[in-house]
């Protein structure tokens, strides 16, 4: 896989639906698998093997929604998604799903056989965690897919080896392996060398797959730095703040100008302010645990009949407001996960808002969060699945404590220790949501990852001894999910979940599925 990208792995997508890891991840795999048809599908089979986390929540944390959306056609923020159901039974696209002990390497990990008539392919694919999924399987064949290029497939009969390619760009990368030859650039692929290849007499078919992220990659890609030890050396030399530094990284990863990155903030930061000013109207949902409870607060806020917290009162507002969004299938961004798509904007643009901060300093402050988000990308995961929600809301809190202390123009030593502290602070806390739904504790964590930002980016202000490098507590992080058990996991299996409160609503919601 290529270096991670602070667009592509950190902050975004931008989405509809309960779970990035779920609902984007696998809508990604379904646009890619569509390519792989020829967009023409007619029946599809699902393998989940019930040693991962898929059996319990393919449907009710939206993997079914995402997975046969991308299928159709759909970006992961389609309006279309919420009635996904009634257009897959118009589709003409006939679906099984198997429940099946395989041996599965990934808790995410799909088994995929796809049809029409002409054709079938077998594809593996796992989603590894906000939003970001890797194709690692097509008919039989080992590789890597992760959506960030073009990829040629060319089906050859007469073997691979001995099948004479024309001279192609120097960015185009070829692989031969024992099925087709795969070829992939950061560009698209000319028409007329598909033509010329396709028209040749060994060449039995072949599919271009289009790239489903926004940054791509490209041949030969460097990147100044993946650690933040060596961000904050480069940093010390050349006397470079940290939102500095990530823009600097993100325009190396994206071969983009420095300008482009600060608009491609600009647009994400509209598309998280969008997203609390509908929220903070209540929004409401029929599949929803939770009422709405932004507007209450907002309410009793104003009318003084809360602890005065000051900004922290808004940052609690701001973020039920985003996690509400989410619940009701409005547009948002995972920043890093669906899961905790609150706490970052929620902390930043609460305290921003409170401090009547401008557009500039904020987008600043989101890329000072992307960059700390990207180490817990390159380095552990945002995979609940995998590390439990310390992986979603901790990274969140970590990486919103840092863009804190943008606003208050503090320096890049204490917007890491910040970062460092608040990761700390999310050590062990499980995933363990109540009914299969990413509400409940789900909104709670996400105002606390809030509030510990808010706490943690005062403590670095104000000097306080972080003691263990980011680097080191984003390892400690990914050995402590290696230690939580399955149920703990976003299973269902395990925590609150487990209940018998958890079990009855658990159970309520699978009734009216059925009746409904």
């Amino acid at each position: 896989m290529s270096a991670a990208s602070i667009f592509n792995d950190v902050i975004g997508p931008v989405m509809r639906g309960p779970s990035s890891s779920h609902s984007a991840a696998a809508c990604r795999m379904g646009l890619l698998i569509r390519d792989l048809m020829q967009h023409d599908i007619s029946s599809l089979s699902v393998d989940y093997d019930p040693n991962g986390s898929l059996v319990t929540t393919h449907k009710s944390q939206g993997t079914d929604m995402g997975l046969y959306g991308g299928l159709m056609g759909w970006e992961a923020d389609d309006p279309r998604m919420v009635d996904y159901e009634s257009h897959l039974s118009n589709s003409g696209i006939t679906v099984h799903v198997n429940y099946l002990s395989y041996g599965a390497t990934h808790p995410n990990q799909y088994r995929i056989n796809v049809t029409n008539q002409d054709f079938t392919h077998s594809i593996t694919a796992i989603s590894t965690g906000g939003g970001m999924m890797e194709i690692t399987e097509v008919d039989g064949v080992q590789l890597s897919i992760c959506g960030d290029y073009y990829e040629l497939l060319m089906y050859v009969k007469g073997g691979v080896e001995s099948f004479d390619l024309p001279e192609l760009s120097h960015e185009v990368q070829v692989t031969r392996n024992g099925a087709f030859i795969h070829l992939r650039s950061s560009q698209s692929f000319p028409n007329d060398l598909i033509k010329a290849l396709s028209s040749k007499e060994e060449v039995l078919k072949s599919v271009v797959l289009s790239p489903v992220l926004p940054v791509h990659s490209r041949k030969d890609l460097t990147v100044p730095f993946n650690t933040c030890s060596k961000m904050m050396e480069i940093g010390s030399r050349e006397n470079l703040s940290i939102w500095e530094l990530a823009i600097k990284y993100e325009a190396a990863r994206g071969g983009i100008s420095e300008p482009e990155v600060l608009q491609k903030m600009t647009h994400i930061q509209g598309i998280m302010r969008k997203g609390i000013e509908t929220g903070l109207k209540g929004k409401e949902f029929d599949d929803r645990i939770l009422p709405v409870q932004s507007v209450g607060f907002r309410d009793k806020m104003l009318d003084k009949q809360l602890l005065d917290a000051g900004m922290l009162n808004r940052v609690i507002l701001y973020t039920t407001a985003m996690m509400e969004v989410k619940s009701s299938m409005e547009v948002f961004v995972a920043a890093p996960t669906a899961g905790s798509c609150g706490a970052l904007p929620g902390a930043i643009l609460g305290v921003a808002d409170h401090m009547n901060a401008s557009e500039d300093l904020v987008n600043k402050a989101l890329m000072a969060a992307g960059i700390i988000g990207l180490f817990i990308a390159e380095h552990a995961t945002f995979a609940a699945e995998v590390a439990g929600c310390q992986a979603e809301t901790g990274a969140g809190g970590a990486m919103a404590a840092a863009g804190l202390v943008v606003l208050m123009n503090g320096s890049l030593e204490q917007a890491t220790s910040a970062a460092s502290l608040a990761l700390q602070n999310s050590l062990g806390i499980i995933c363990d949501p109540i009914g299969n739904r990413v509400e409940a504790p789900c909104l709670g964590k996400n105002i606390m990852a809030a509030s510990n930002a808010l706490s943690c980016a005062n403590m670095a202000l104000a000097n306080y001894e972080h003691l263990i490098p980011f680097d080191e507590v984003v390892q400690s992080m990914k050995e402590v999910g290696d230690m939580m058990a399955h149920e703990l996991t976003c299973t269902g299996l395990g925590g609150l979940a487990a209940t018998p409160t958890g079990q009855a609503i658990k159970n309520k919601l699978e009734q009216k599925a059925i009746y409904c």
